[in-house]
């Protein structure tokens, strides 16, 4: 954009950028968040595409090749079944990854909803809405997801969905906070006085104002949410068998740890490697969000 200066003929390019184009720049300069997100893609990719690619079928058991340590043919080794360990662990990490996502879905709504309600109505709306939320925060919700997986039945879409339903208070009052200190605000007032509905005002105007801190928050959930998966797992209420996950390749390798220490070894690892990954990202996206950190 050029500016015409009062004292000359010549032009003054000035760069304009826009916000999410400084974060980028803040998030960026973090190489270990950097590395982290770049960890992850690979991850989500590997998930995802890695099942069409392998030679081997997670439900296909061997049992001429029980127990095998790593080698050329099966570079993880093998499970009890004869199974592929590194077939095993990149469906055991999509699962855990469509839990982690789509739970922290469930939250998002749940908690973005709740909290803006709260925070933009005041009164007696927000008194009972934050009460409902203490009663969540008070229940362990570990033990309430337990009890959702066993009445609704042991798949991946209940068990996301129970993991969601009782991890959203965070949310909520992360959201209710945002939105009391910007309800305030002179384009709020003028919204209303422009007529705007509060539906609009809410959703339109409070909400993608307070996108940072609900990024960040989302962006611990989903570990949070892959780690209740596998401790779900990890005593027998995650997913159905054969189809693996990580609590479960786990609690295998834990029995057989000194016979066979590559079948603990392997998932724990891959295990550590994603929930780190997820963790120094949202470290970094906080740090990019926190106008403290400067440009």
């Amino acid at each position: 954009m050029g500016i015409k200066t009062a004292f000359s003929d010549q032009k003054v390019e000035v760069k304009v950028r826009s916000y999410y184009s400084i974060i980028w720049n803040r998030f960026k300069r973090n190489k270990i968040s950097m590395l982290s997100l770049f960890t992850i893609l690979f991850l989500i990719a590997l998930a995802f595409i890695g099942p069409y690619l392998l030679p081997y079928d997670y439900k296909t058991m061997d049992f001429s090749a029980l127990y095998q340590t790593p080698s050329l043919k099966h570079i993880m080794g093998t499970d009890d079944g004869g199974r592929d360990l590194f077939t095993l662990i990149v469906y055991g990490l999509r699962n855990a990854l469509v839990v982690g996502f789509g739970a922290g879905l469930v939250e998002l709504i749940i908690g973005v909803s709740v909290g803006a309600i709260a925070g933009f109505f005041g009164g007696k709306i927000d008194n009972f809405l934050m009460r409902f939320v203490d009663i969540m925060f008070a229940l362990p919700s570990f033990l309430l997801s337990l009890v959702l997986v066993v009445v609704l039945g042991r798949s991946l879409f209940t068990i996301l969905l129970a993991i969601g339903i009782t991890g959203w208070a965070g949310m909520a009052r992360l959201v209710r906070g945002q939105v009391l200190s910007i309800r305030q605000n002179e384009y709020i007032e003028a919204a209303k006085a422009l007529g705007a509905s509060n539906f609009d005002i809410v959703f339109r105007y409070v909400i993608p104002n307070s996108v940072g801190p609900i990024f960040v928050a989302l962006s611990f959930n989903i570990p949070g949410a892959m780690i209740m998966e596998s401790g779900l797992s990890l005593i027998g209420l995650g997913v159905l068998p054969p189809m693996p996950s990580w609590g479960g390749l786990i609690a295998l390798g834990n029995r057989y740890i000194l016979s066979y220490p590559h079948l603990i070894l392997f998932p724990a690892l891959s295990f550590a490697i994603t929930i780190l990954a997820f963790t120094f990202f949202g470290d970094g996206l906080r740090d990019a969000f926190d106008p403290k950190y400067g440009e």
